[in-house]
């Protein structure tokens, strides 16, 4: 059964991961609306360039790719690096269960009564599904996590170059 200490440990989890959920649709809604910005100068200075290659702004023209190079890998860095602790996690995960798979067949296996091995079994379902859920909502947070540190790079290079462009 599920303890109070946990049923609380468990919510607060729950409202932290919607909070980070808010925060990162809120950042991912300002990164689309800088990036509209940015796009629409970018294009202006393009247009320019096209029309007038000597007067052309070369610096923002470099900018356009290494910047985006620069957040694009930013960003994949942090989700190698989070998803290689979710699978570490995951596996952890799995080999404890098996630890605890044999206990409850051991005792299962050595109970004298099928009350007592019923006993057995469904102490082991319920820690099992105690165990789970936890474990969904622990992965949940670094699902979470990875997607706000993500985004992260891309959303400050989207607008710092909307303010900077805006200028």
């Amino acid at each position: 059964m599920t303890s109070p200490k946990s049923m609380t440990r468990d919510g607060k989890h729950m409202a932290r991961n919607a909070r980070t959920a808010l925060g990162t649709a809120t950042d991912s809604h300002e990164m689309l609306t800088a990036s509209s910005d940015v796009i629409a100068a970018r294009m202006e200075i393009m247009a320019r360039a096209l029309a007038d290659p000597l007067r052309a702004d070369v610096t923002e023209l470099s900018l356009m790719g290494t910047e985006k190079l620069e957040a694009l890998s930013a960003s994949a860095a942090s989700v190698a690096g989070n998803v290689s602790t979710l699978a570490a996690r995951a596996s952890k995960s799995a080999m404890d269960e098996v630890g605890h798979a044999q206990r409850a067949a051991t005792a299962m296996a050595s109970a004298r009564t099928p009350a007592g091995l019923a006993s057995a079994q469904f102490s082991y379902a319920m820690g099992w599904w105690g165990r789970a859920a936890g474990q969904m909502l622990t992965f949940n947070t670094g699902l979470l996590k990875t997607q706000a540190e993500a985004l992260k790079p891309l959303h400050t290079a989207a607008v710092a170059n909307a303010k900077r462009l805006k200028r």
